[in-house]
Order: C-alpha cells, then sequence, then structure tokens
C-alpha cells in the first residue's frame, strides 16, 4: 500500500479589491443545479454611483434553456449574512500552485417563472403614529409585563369603541325620532335657564295646582317647620312699634310685610311666623361672606337649622389650616331662588321681587333672572294718579300660574364686559 501526497501549496494575498473584484458564490434555493455549465451568469449593478447605499448594489441573474434565477445583494430577499460577516474564497492556480484568497459575496439565487410578478417589499406604513411603532416593538421585544399591558389597554380600547358606536347609534335613533328641530328647540330651552338651573328649588312641572310645583316641604321639612316653633312663636309676639323699628332699619322688608299682614289667629299665622324667620335667616346669610358657627345664635336659630344652612346654602374652603364656610356667589343665586319660593307660599303664590333683592343685596336684573329662571310671571301694575299708588305700583311682582313660562334665549343672556 502506498501513500499519495498532496502537492504543496502557498497561500497569496491579492491586496486590495475593489467591489467589481469580489468573487461570486450563488446558492440556490431549489436546489442544487447539476449542469452549471449551461447556466449563463450576468451582473447588474447600479448607475448611481454617486449614493454610496446604492453604488454597491447587484443583481445576478443565471439563465439557462428550461428556467431563469434572480438573485440581489438587497431588498427583502437578500442575504443579511452579507452585511455581518466577510467571506474569502481560495482560487488554486495548478501551475504554480499558489492559492489566491479574494473577498466573496453570496447571492440568493430563486427561480423566476415567466407570468408570474413577484411581490415587491412592501413600504413603510408612512401612516403609523408613534404609538403604533411602540407597540410593535414592544411585540417583538418587550418583557412580559409590557406585553400585558400593551393587552390590558388594546382590550380597554376595544371597549371604549363599542361604548362610543352604542352611543352614536343611540344618538342616531333619537335625532331621527324626534327630528334636528325638536332636538335644537330643547337645547334652546335647556341653555335658557343658565347656570342657576343647578340652583332652584326641586320643580314638578306636572302639578296640577301652583301650590304643588315648588313644595313647601323641600323648602321646610317637616322637622325643620317643627324646630321653628319657638322662634315662629317670638316672630308673632312683635308689636306695631317694634317692626317699624326693623322697617326705620331698613332690614328685612320684605319679612316686615309679611308680618304686617299676616293672619290674626290660627295655623295660618303660625305658618307665617315660622316662614319669617326662617326668611330672616336667609336674608342675612346673603349678607354674609364668611361665616362662624355663632351664625344666628343671637336670633335664637335652632342648631338643626342653622346646620341645614350651612349645608344647604354654603360651601367649604380651606384657609390657614382651617375649614371655613363661604357664601360664593351661585350660593347667593341659591339663596334668592329657596326666598323667592318661601315668600310665594307666604303671599299665596305672589311675591314682590323689589322689595327681595333689596333685602338681598343684589341688583334687580340678577332677581328678574332667578324668577324667569323659576318660570314665574312678571307683572308691572300701571302708575296710578296718587302718589301713594305710584311709590306701590314701583314694585315689580312675580306669580306663579300655570302652565309656567318659558322665556326665550335672548332675554335670559347677559351682556359682557369687554376686555381691553
Amino acid at each position: 500500500m502506498t501513500t499519495t501526497m498532496a502537492a504543496p501549496c502557498s497561500l497569496v494575498c491579492c491586496g486590495e479589491e475593489r467591489d467589481d473584484d469580489k468573487a461570486v458564490i450563488v446558492r440556490f434555493s431549489n436546489g442544487s443545479v447539476r449542469n452549471a455549465d449551461n447556466l449563463d451568469f450576468t451582473m447588474y449593478k447600479n448607475a448611481d454611483e454617486n449614493n454610496p447605499r446604492k453604488r454597491s448594489r447587484r443583481i445576478l441573474v443565471a439563465e439557462s434553456d428550461r428556467l431563469s434565477y434572480v438573485g440581489n445583494n438587497f431588498a427583502a430577499g437578500s442575504l443579511k449574512c452579507n452585511n455581518l460577516c466577510n467571506y474569502y474564497v481560495g482560487v488554486l492556480n495548478k501551475q504554480t500552485m499558489q492559492m489566491e484568497v479574494h473577498n466573496a459575496q453570496l447571492f440568493n439565487m430563486q427561480p423566476v417563472i415567466p407570468g408570474e410578478t413577484t411581490d415587491a417589499a412592501k413600504p413603510q406604513d408612512t401612516t403609523q403614529t408613534f404609538r403604533d411603532k411602540v407597540d410593535s416593538l414592544i411585540e417583538a421585544f418587550g418583557t412580559n409585563k409590557q406585553k400585558r399591558a400593551l393587552s390590558s389597554r388594546r382590550l380597554n380600547q376595544v371597549g371604549s369603541d363599542t361604548l362610543h358606536q352604542a352611543v352614536a347609534k343611540a344618538a342616531n335613533t333619537v335625532i331621527n325620532q324626534k327630528g334636528v328641530e325638536a332636538l335644537q328647540q330643547e337645547v334652546v330651552e335647556t341653555e335658557s335657564q343658565g347656570d342657576l338651573a343647578l340652583h332652584l328649588p326641586p320643580c314638578n312641572t306636572d302639578a296640577d295646582i301652583p301650590e304643588n310645583v315648588y313644595l313647601f316641604d323641600d323648602l321646610l321639612s317637616p322637622v325643620d317647620f317643627g324646630a321653628l316653633e319657638q322662634a315662629g312663636s317670638k316672630m308673632a309676639a312683635l308689636t306695631p312699634e317694634e317692626l317699624q323699628k326693623m322697617t326705620n332699619d331698613g332690614g328685612c322688608l320684605c319679612v316686615v310685610k309679611q308680618l304686617e299682614k299676616m293672619p290674626t289667629v290660627g295655623e295660618a299665622r303660625d305658618k307665617v311666623a315660622r316662614c319669617a324667620f326662617y326668611l330672616s335667616l336667609l336674608l342675612k346669610l346673603a349678607q354674609e361672606r364668611n361665616l362662624t358657627r355663632k351664625f344666628g345664635q343671637e336670633e335664637g336659630c335652632p342648631r338643626i337649622i342653622q346646620s341645614k344652612l350651612f349645608k344647604t346654602f354654603t360651601v367649604e374652603t380651606f384657609k390657614n389650616g382651617r375649614v371655613l364656610n363661604m357664601v360664593s356667589t351661585s350660593m347667593r343665586a341659591k339663596i334668592a331662588a329657596y326666598s323667592l319660593a318661601l315668600l310665594l307660599h307666604m303671599g299665596h303664590m305672589t311675591a314682590d321681587l323689589t322689595l327681595l333683592h333689596r333685602d338681598l343685596g343684589i341688583t334687580e336684573s340678577r332677581i328678574i333672572e332667578v324668577a324667569k329662571s323659576m318660570g314665574l310671571t312678571l307683572t308691572k301694575p300701571g302708575r296710578g294718579k296718587t302718589q301713594e299708588a305710584g311709590l306701590r305700583d314701583e314694585h315689580r311682582q312675580a306669580s306663579l300660574v300655570l302652565p309656567l313660562v318659558k322665556y326665550d334665549q335672548f332675554m335670559e343672556r347677559r351682556k359682557r364686559k369687554k376686555m381691553h
């Protein structure tokens, strides 16, 4: 047995090479080629030599009698290993027994069937938002916690979309049933009430008699009315001289007027006296800014009535480490509405707006706005010939008449001061 030794050879480096000098290594995706001599290879390069990214692009075409193959070193079908590794191929010169080492690049050859079009690489979706791109990254490389949060957010988004679709469907149903004009009229009627609607007493628009529109029990509950028994007795015992003194002092004129014309005996007198005391507290409350727990003690206000006033007609604020009860502008409008409703019950569904706005310390236009929001009928009788009648006729009256009056929006709109 003899051993045949391979002939010795040496490696020779070819030095610096251009891209055109690189050797080409091909790989056929559908198998091996049995007869490579029957293939005609053609290399195409990009014509843009100035662009550093495009000038290295190559397309390799291998044609045979039966099928053609195409490969490239860019786009989606290229081998990514070309960008990560350097490949070399050795070519042996059998005469000199020297192997030359050349740079190489790989091409993945794919068959091209005539009549079929290849799907071009999809361009990047430019309509994607930054949030969508971040979600895509989380799906691919995010942690389990991030993926759970993404899944939860998408489920909530689906629920929100379902809710919006249900609301839109319901809105379309209402529009089809009522019509656009009817809905617009309802909006105008609602806006005409303004912010005052939030501070009006509970209103029963379906009431059959005026006394049931603004129920007395909503103004003074039976428990509150019972607590005013002693204070009402003191109001009923006031002498004409004491009432005149109250008039001269210029305070609670509408209370004095109710006490002057209240019934002489019976439950009606007791009711007017108790309501007059409660009304005097409302008028005094409207003149205050910040309240203390001593409010109403001098007048003999029961504790339950004081708590009712603080809870219903004040807002709590925090200042200097203390909780204070403050009468805001909106609360003054609420006091005006409740005072007006109470006067209606005391005066057989008629109230003097002029006296009320003076006692409350607000403008006449403001009290008129409150009366209109409550749907009251406003009257101002014509002037009489005598001086006494003329003074009386200056007072504007408000009456509760069924059905309630609905005022136009432009009558309720207040002018705003221009900013300079």
